[in-house]
């Protein structure tokens, strides 16, 4: 069976490492057995990376479509923050960090209510951040597999920040499941609009994260705007865009017959992303390759778990790919 590798060293090493204590009073000799065994430990985790390496490049060269889907982790490697617990969060903004505000309650709607400066300066930041961001090399490697296949491909992401457009993708073959944040409406409603954000330039005191400038508002009744994504405890994100978007992606699933998934950084605390990876292997018949740096358990044993950032995951394949 499939060994997914999502052990840690250190699970492994303990009752080892009990059993080699109870053999071995001595000191030095206890050391010298203890690295003898990581050495050979280290040894065989690399021989399973290198054999999981080689099967996900097999696959990959038997499917005919990618189903790329991505969550927060697929752009640690291009320098954002993904805001993994409340201390990854503060970490990125400590003014909220000070103010005792978690992600949870900035990014939701009562905080364009309650304090609209400081949840633009929330968003302002974020929307300055991505607009400014470069994707990393791992987005050119998947569109580089993707052109090569027969049916392209086709993007499952929970992320806001545009990263897929702006690596090249195609707007049209892209599903952003939680919205995004290049996109504003009304926070009162008025109508079911949705907007580009193009006009909007945030100046961000970083300090307060407060916005310093004039916040966006509806084109239409002059209410406050808000970015038009889903946030906690939201009823009135308007779906309309994700909806398309998901009516596109349905039709290009009933021509595909060999779809591979490759899920990178997708978290299970906000499972969406790992919901749908599940959906194309039942539904579809899909294989799923599971990029996570924690959290690389697959559902089946035809499907490949590596326990390591999405840019060294797939660069790796691509060397693999390419030695053939």
């Amino acid at each position: 069976m499939f060994k997914d590798g999502s052990d840690s060293a250190t699970t492994k090493l303990n009752p080892l490492v009990r059993q080699i204590l109870s053999h071995s009073p001595n000191k030095l000799r206890f050391t010298a057995e203890l690295n003898l065994f990581t050495r050979e430990h280290m040894l065989k985790s690399e021989d399973e990376v290198k054999l999981n390496i080689e099967r996900a490049a097999n696959i990959l060269e038997q499917a005919d479509c990618l189903i790329i889907a991505a969550g927060a982790g697929m752009g640690v490697d291009s320098g954002l923050p993904d805001f993994r617990g409340k201390e990854g969060f503060w970490k990125a903004y400590p003014a909220l960090k000070e103010a005792g505000i978690e992600f949870s309650s900035i990014a939701a709607p009562q905080s364009f209510i309650s304090n609209p400066p400081r949840a633009w300066g929330f968003y302002g930041h974020r929307l300055a951040l991505y607009r400014n961001t470069i994707p990393h090399d791992g987005f050119r490697i998947l569109k580089k597999w993707a052109d090569n296949l027969d049916f392209g491909y086709s993007i499952f992401t929970s992320n806001v920040d545009g990263q897929f457009q702006k690596a090249g993708f195609d707007s049209q073959r892209i599903v952003e499941c939680h919205g995004s944040i290049h996109h504003l409406q009304c926070m009162d409603t008025c109508r079911s609009a949705i907007w580009e954000a193009t006009d909007f330039e945030p100046l961000v005191d970083e300090t307060k994260c407060e916005l310093m400038n004039a916040s966006p508002t509806c084109p239409h009744c002059g209410s406050t705007a808000r970015p038009n994504i889903l946030m906690f405890n939201d009823w009135n994100w308007i779906e309309d865009r994700t909806e398309q978007q998901q009516l596109r992606q349905q039709l290009f699933w009933s021509k595909v017959k060999r779809p591979l998934v490759i899920e990178m950084g997708a978290g299970t605390q906000i499972p969406s992303v790992r919901h749908f990876s599940h959906r194309i292997i039942h539904e579809y018949n899909g294989r799923l390759i599971r990029i996570n740096p924690t959290d690389s358990k697959v559902p089946t044993p035809m499907d490949i778990g590596l326990q390591m950032g999405a840019l060294e995951a797939l660069r790796l394949i691509d060397a693999e790919l390419m030695s053939r």
